[in-house]
């Protein structure tokens, strides 16, 4: 790294590196550069189109093919947003080279991967970031707040569901040697972020799972699940209820729904009209419903905002950011009970 010394020190304008320009990945290059706390220094991605496109919204970066062609680059941080079975070693490589990662879920493939990562890190002494965005969302961070001051009272049980009318398009997403499982992995991940999230300090002790592959349980079925029905059960004893589907017949683009029931009140969050972006929180007590806060609300690009202005601030490696060894675990241990 270049640009920084051994001590953590601000940064005029790091320069950050893109690797992968689809439609995530410029998404999260145009949130980031709005902000003006970096500089699109370069962008990578083997498709030509995509490297034009991402050039339209950053002119003044260089493009190039491969990350390895990227790495060689004058950088201080770079974000990946490239097929997730290359997370893991692309993160490693760029936090050897002094690089702070910010990173598309998931991280790794498994809790091996992840350890993996954030060993890097801690040796490199370099940030490291996941993009979990739904927990950066004004309905999410509502209930939130009532859970931590305790309005809610003791948290006993929740629910939380992810479905969407279609399915990913890119064909590793169907490998679970590349993509590293389906919908779980995919969707599912961020309902059990959201779990661990919404009742700080609470872990897991216990999980159920089924999966199905168009209507077939695994293991029998081939390829990865598209559908998951999940429970925890947390060490607070709070049961946890979790669902999520690709392709699901819904009749809308996206079911995005979460409960609380605590004994001093409930709170929901529920996506509008199927709505992948629009959220309405309510707060319950008894037959009584209060809307908390309701969209639009735009918080796509929060997540890499807040750790862009951390990489400016010189911000280096975060012991918090162990808790994505805990979210791995989590779903390793419900692969597991899938795949039984």
């Amino acid at each position: 790294m270049k640009h920084a010394t051994a001590t953590s020190k601000a940064l005029d304008k790091p320069r950050v590196g893109f690797a992968g320009v689809g439609l995530i990945g410029r998404d999260r290059l145009e949130s980031v550069a709005s902000l003006g706390q970096i500089a699109v220094a370069a962008v990578a991605d083997p498709v030509a189109a995509h490297r034009e496109a991402a050039l339209a919204l950053a002119p003044d970066a260089t493009a190039t093919e491969s990350f390895e062609a990227l790495l060689a680059l004058d950088l201080d941080a770079v974000v990946i947003a490239t097929p997730s079975g290359q997370h893991a070693q692309q993160a490693i490589t760029a936090l050897n080279a002094g690089l702070s990662v910010f990173c598309q879920k998931p991280l790794g493939r498994d809790v091996h991967e992840v350890e993996a990562v954030i060993g890097a890190a801690r040796h490199a002494n370099r940030l490291v970031s996941t993009d979990l965005p739904y927990r950066h969302t004004a309905a999410f961070e509502a209930v939130r707040a009532l859970v931590t001051e305790g309005a809610l009272g003791r948290i006993y049980a929740a629910r939380l569901v992810f479905h969407t009318g279609y399915g990913p398009d890119k064909a590793w997403a169907s490998d679970p040697r590349l993509s590293g499982g389906g919908c779980l992995i995919d969707l599912g991940i961020h309902l059990v972020d959201l779990a661990l999230w919404l009742m700080p300090g609470a872990g897991v002790s216990e999980v159920q799972a089924r999966a199905f592959a168009r209507g077939v349980p695994l293991p029998k079925a081939e390829g990865v699940e598209d559908f998951v029905a999940a429970q925890l059960t947390m060490d607070n004893d709070a049961s946890v209820e979790l669902a999520c589907s690709w392709r699901m017949h819904a009749g809308r683009e996206a079911v995005i729904e979460a409960d609380l029931f605590g004994t001093e009140g409930g709170a929901s969050v529920r996506n509008v009209n199927g709505s992948l972006g629009d959220f309405t929180a309510y707060r319950h007590q008894g037959t009584r419903t209060q809307v908390l806060c309701e969209g639009p609300d735009a918080w796509g690009g929060r997540a890499i905002g807040g750790w862009a202005q951390r990489v400016a601030q010189g911000d280096r490696f975060d012991p918090e950011c162990r808790s994505l060894v805990v979210l791995a675990a989590v779903l390793d241990a419900l692969y597991a009970r899938c795949r039984r």
